[in-house]
């Protein structure tokens, strides 16, 4: 028998049985890796992407602690949107259907709160929802959670992404704490590590296999010519740059605040989504700029590294430097901030004679000879430029208003709605909110926060430009 078969492990009979009725014989790489110790009883950190088969993972995990005859809610799984919970709701379902009377609960925003009422009162086993409305039906006593042994953070990554922290850890403070807890979750940024070690008991961390070179950096070097408008040759080589690799998310470095602002001005005026974050911004114009930045809305950050300070965007695909940096572990600093969380980065710096000394003082430090590559050909230049998907709202009313992301999420997926998938990053601060929304739903998403209500009022809701 091989080990990466369901009938190696210690299942339910009716749970071996249904998993051969619907051909699944062998694990994949997630659940053959998480499985094993999700049975013994262990919590577990699983990092996968959506189509790794997660849910089969923690499905299997829960079903098998599960006592039916009591009739209480032993399992709780969190998922960020939806559409999400439902699917979970109904693969949760497909796996139990051999075992006799189990019942799945989803406890969602945008649908009525009243019938979950209901729902509630005639019991369940398992609760799946987002937590926004788990939250909410905790705070009414609608909900209790007192027999939970088994909690599942489904996407945890994208639920702190959307703003989601504060509701999760009230959640939490009302589940015993001799439980079993799951994280499922694509990427891994400090977030989820320092949650999984206030919440988890010795988690054993597993990661599905992926074709990726971990935390690797390609270093390209370009050299400027002497003749003509320095600037403007730097700022050509940018937009080459910027139009051959095509990054979602970019830091252009600058030396001082006045070619912060001029690179962003010029890019923009060329059509490229570009942002400046420098030292004379006014704190509310830079929190705007880091929202957008940071939840996709613009593609391109321009920053001294003085303003990047403590800039935290888990995927950053690439990072020019638009003259090299003053030291080389300024460099190594700058360059860092690309190929995280598993992904591939790319660093371009540009130079001209008169940095000489600044790259051999690289070469030292790095040990290895640089030599500079041909730019891109000026051809590249007449292809599409690139635009982010998202676009942000900005709402005002946050955290002193009592406006929570979960009610943002329910309202803008509730009645007529958009999708859940189309909602991105919330974040919220005391006297306003963003959300990022796929711009095909902008226009959707405006209307439906501006008509709609949120803690029994209006607010008023804008798109942010430029």
């Amino acid at each position: 028998m091989n080990t990466t078969d369901f009938s190696s492990l210690k299942l339910k009979p009716e749970l071996l049985k249904n998993l051969s009725s619907m051909g699944f014989e062998k694990m994949t790489d997630i659940q053959a890796k998480s499985l094993p110790d999700i049975l013994a009883g262990k919590d577990v950190i699983a990092q996968g992407k959506t189509g790794s088969g997660k849910t089969v993972a923690f499905g299997l995990g829960l079903l098998q602690k599960l006592e039916v005859k009591r009739f209480r809610i032993q399992s709780l799984v969190i998922c960020p949107t939806r559409e999400l919970a439902d699917q979970v709701a109904k693969e949760l379902r497909k796996l139990a259907r051999l075992i006799h009377n189990i019942k799945v609960l989803t406890l969602c925003g945008g649908m009525s709160f009243g019938p979950q009422v209901g729902s509630l009162e005639h019991g369940a086993h398992i609760v799946v929802g987002t937590p926004g409305r788990i939250e909410d039906h905790l705070g009414k006593g609608t909900l209790r959670l007192d027999d939970v042994n088994l909690l599942v953070l489904d996407e945890a990554d994208r639920m702190l992404e959307m703003g989601f922290q504060s509701a999760i850890d009230a959640i939490i403070d009302r589940i015993p704490q001799g439980r079993q807890t799951l994280l499922f979750s694509a990427t891994y940024p400090k977030q989820i590590q320092s949650i999984a070690q206030r919440i988890m008991l010795k988690p054993l961390m597993v990661e599905a296999a992926v074709s990726h070179d971990s935390n690797t950096i390609s270093q390209h070097f370009y050299k400027i010519g002497e003749t003509g408008n320095d600037f403007e040759q730097r700022l050509k080589a940018v937009r080459l740059l910027l139009m051959q690799y095509r990054p979602e998310s970019s830091v252009v470095f600058c030396n001082t605040k006045r070619e912060v602002q001029e690179v962003a001005d010029k890019l923009g005026l060329y059509g490229f989504s570009a942002l400046a974050l420098h030292g004379d911004l006014e704190q509310r114009d830079r929190d705007q700029t880091l929202v957008r930045f940071a939840n996709k809305s613009a593609s391109i950050l321009v920053a001294t590294d003085v303003a990047a300070r403590g800039l935290d965007i888990a995927a950053l695909d690439a990072v020019i430097n638009f003259h090299i940096a003053r030291d080389a572990e300024v460099h190594i600093h700058r360059i860092g901030r690309t190929g995280r969380a598993g992904g591939k980065g790319i660093a371009c710096s540009l130079y001209s004679d008169k940095e000489s000394y600044k790259v051999g003082l690289l070469e030292d430090y790095l040990d290895k000879t640089i030599a500079p590559e041909p730019l891109p050909p000026l051809a590249i230049l007449d292809e599409v430029i690139f635009q982010p998907e998202m676009t942000t709202l900005q709402i005002d009313g946050g955290k002193k208003q009592k406006v929570r992301a979960g009610d943002i999420l329910g309202a803008l997926t509730g009645k007529q709605g958009i999708n859940g998938q189309d909602v991105g990053k919330i974040q919220l601060f005391d006297n306003w909110a963003y959300v990022a929304v796929k711009k095909v739903s902008a226009k959707k998403a405006l209307k439906k926060l501006s008509e709609g209500k949120m803690k029994g009022r209006t607010f008023r809701v804008r798109r942010l430009k430029g």
